[in-house]
């Protein structure tokens, strides 16, 4: 297996450079810092207490199209890589029944509890950590290789649902957006004390936003008067600085998307899983991954097709059934890619074979 540690930059290194530093590694997706504490869930996690938080409402997307692309086998290990309230691990983990595993991996402690109750009595292994962060798992669980990995890149329907979280602006909360309550900055850091420049190249750059300088600037404006630290006024002030009519979609979507990558750093942690998935799986063992958007979908289908120890499954992405996107609207924008590891050298192409 190939470290990470090759792959990444130090979070420290990260902590003692500026705002600008930070924006460019965001926006260049360099490898930045993807450590995470590795805390599996026989400790009590950091969460509310169980009257504070509801009941899972998230629904698994494609279900049944990720049980058939992973094609899990009695005794094989399964990794969910975002194992979210726990749907697809359980699903998966039925498969492989008590001779497999399934390990569960999630850096939002309050997903994982949720997780626990849906997985009770199934061989999963819940742990709180980055998928990225495999490597350093499947060391942890002194494991070689695993026979397939899940990665769901949504934002589950409960963190929406839960306004303390600050995902969502349908309802008003404290401006987070963390998935790892133990990060360092939230949405409302980088909404205080980021730039003018530096806010419209986020907002451009990960929410494809074309009124990213006009959203920019008023943020300054409005900072100056009073700090920006709920969803709801950031949320006006986005809709302030859209002329024009909006059409179906709420003009902070886009910038609601991009403070929540820039935030939990998801570009850098699917670039630096895309670059070591092959060395995690075992020999035809299999990678499933749902994207949600463009800069997502993009990464994972280039990284697919170019990588020399991966047979690609899906040559289209996998979309959802009308029939499920009537039960389940989340599912509309959701796209799965499946791919293979090469079972032997000779199966791997050779540089000058073109792979379509």
């Amino acid at each position: 297996m190939i470290p990470i540690g090759g792959l990444r930059r130090g979070v420290a290194d990260l902590d003692r450079i500026g705002h600008a530093g930070r924006v460019g590694a965001w926006i260049a997706s360099a490898s930045a810092d993807l450590t995470s504490i590795v805390t599996p869930l026989n400790h009590e996690p950091d969460v509310p207490p169980e009257d504070s938080v509801p009941s899972a409402v998230h629904r698994p997307v494609l279900l049944d199209e990720v049980i058939a692309g992973l094609d899990p086998k009695p005794g094989a290990v399964i990794v969910d890589g975002t194992v979210g309230a726990g749907g697809h691990a359980r699903a998966i983990a039925e498969r492989v029944g008590p001779s497999g595993r399934v390990i569960g991996l999630d850096r939002d402690p309050e997903m994982l509890a949720l997780a626990e109750e849906a997985t009770t009595g199934l061989p999963v292994t819940l742990v709180n950590s980055a998928y990225s962060d495999l490597d350093r798992v499947m060391n942890d669980l002194e494991l070689d290789g695993v026979d397939g990995i899940l990665l769901d890149l949504g934002l589950s329907s409960d963190q929406l649902a839960w306004s303390h979280r600050g995902f969502s602006f349908s309802q008003d909360g404290p401006l987070d957006m963390r998935f790892d309550p133990k990060t360092r900055e939230s949405a409302a850091d980088l909404i205080n004390d980021l730039t003018a420049e530096e806010l419209a190249d986020i907002f451009f750059q990960f929410g494809e936003e074309r009124h990213s300088r006009k959203i920019a600037r008023r943020i300054v404006e409005a900072r100056r008067v009073e700090p920006i630290t709920t969803t709801a006024r950031l949320a006006d002030l986005v809709r302030k600085s859209i002329p024009g009519k909006w059409g179906p979609i709420d003009p902070a979507t886009r910038v609601f998307q991009a403070l929540r990558i820039a935030v939990n750093q998801e570009l850098e942690h699917l670039d630096v899983t895309l670059a070591n998935l092959a060395d995690w799986l075992n020999p035809g063992g299999r990678a499933a991954i749902i994207s949600f958007h463009s800069l997502e979908d993009r990464r994972v289908k280039h990284s697919f097709r170019n990588d020399p120890q991966l047979e690609v499954i899906t040559r289209k992405p996998i979309t959802a059934t009308p029939e499920e996107i009537q039960i389940n609207s989340r599912a509309r924008s959701a796209k799965l890619r499946v791919a293979e590891k090469c079972t032997r050298p000779t199966d791997i192409p050779s540089p000058t074979q073109t792979r379509t």
